[in-house]
């Protein structure tokens, strides 16, 4: 088999495992058009193609790859522009003087945020995924600095919550925030 048709199925499983296990999280807590929208834009020409071509087995995002390549990744600059559940999406330039502002997440794409890294852990990690893993990878991560302070301390509150509670229980408190927030709209 080509090196092409191996990378082009095997991104397209690892995507697909990855899309239905947030929409399988996100229906659980009620955010049923989050979860039927979710990452639709992964099969984008310009995200699909670069996922493609730096494919990584389904072991890592393709992302670092074509940053080691090129110098950058145009598939995940699409990817935020086009997403807002991810914090670099709320991330602009502010009023004459403020320079670069990091925004706060709204409650409905940060939960969806928090069940996108849950997923995106579960997926990569195979069989070594725990309750726990989440968690460990945001506090390595160099993200935790940069995101809107609130944002960067709720995520691993809620990281830790889920390794210490498990997957059952997070779903839960996610769903009766979510439901919160809905309420509070109204």
């Amino acid at each position: 088999m080509s090196k092409f048709i191996h990378n082009f199925f095997g991104h397209l499983k690892t995507i697909n495992r990855h899309k239905l296990l947030v929409m399988k999280y996100c229906f659980r807590c009620g955010m049923i058009k989050q979860g039927l929208l979710h990452d639709l834009s992964k099969y984008s020409p310009t995200e699909f193609l670069a996922g493609v071509e730096f494919y990584q087995d389904g072991k890592r995002s393709p992302v670092g790859a074509e940053k080691l390549a090129k110098g950058y990744s145009l598939g995940w600059l699409h990817h935020k522009a086009h997403n807002k559940h991810h914090w670099l999406y709320w991330v602009d330039q502010g009023l004459p003087g403020q320079g670069v502002v990091v925004y706060k997440m709204p409650e409905n794409y940060f939960l969806e945020s928090v069940l996108d890294r849950m997923a995106a852990s579960k997926n990569y990690s195979g069989a070594d995924y725990t309750d726990w893993s989440t968690y460990e990878f945001f506090q390595k991560s160099e993200e935790r600095h940069l995101m809107n302070p609130e944002d960067s301390a709720r995520t691993s509150e809620m990281l830790k919550y889920l390794g210490e509670n498990g997957e059952e229980k997070t779903l839960q408190m996610i769903a009766e925030l979510y439901k919160k927030f809905k309420q509070d709209r109204k």
